[in-house]
């Protein structure tokens, strides 16, 4: 079987940036399963698994706009250090969940903190990013209804 639309897929994969630090690793776990073309994995990687087998493996590098977009500089803020009452200290490097526009949480860093005024970066981490994967595909199979139903892997 090869990898179309809603089968279920599981890879086992390494992700590394440019500079060729390891991001994240299934290779010390379990697979990674999904249903293809239900949006499970960024969009570049879907579309280079797309017709492979079980036992293929590839190296690709997928650019921003196939992965987690450009820096959004709408989402780089500067707020008010009131803002983060109960904080004993904060500090470059911290994240923070917030309610966002939409209703849903959404994970904020902090950038830097001057005085009175804290930068927070609502980009996702890996934003901006070429990244790069190894990936070895482990096995395929038809979806469930279910899985259908439900719109991922079981």
């Amino acid at each position: 079987m090869k990898i179309v639309a809603n089968a279920v897929v599981s890879i086992h994969y390494e992700l590394t940036n440019v500079g060729g630090e390891v991001l994240d690793s299934s290779l010390e776990m379990d697979p990674l399963t999904y249903l293809h073309g239900t949006g499970g994995l960024i969009p570049g990687l879907e579309k280079a698994l797309d017709g492979r087998g079980v036992g293929d493996t590839l190296s690709v590098d997928i650019q921003p706009n196939e992965a987690y977009g450009p820096v959004n500089a709408d989402l780089i803020q500067a707020v008010p250090l009131s803002a983060f009452e109960g904080v004993e200290k904060v500090e470059a490097g911290m994240q923070f969940q917030t309610g966002g526009e939409d209703g849903q949480e959404q994970s904020v860093k902090v950038v830097s903190v001057a005085e009175d005024v804290v930068t927070i970066d609502a980009n996702h981490p890996l934003a901006g990013e070429i990244l790069h994967f190894d990936v070895t595909i482990e096995a395929i199979r038809a979806a469930t209804e279910e899985e259908l139903d439900h719109g991922h892997a079981h």
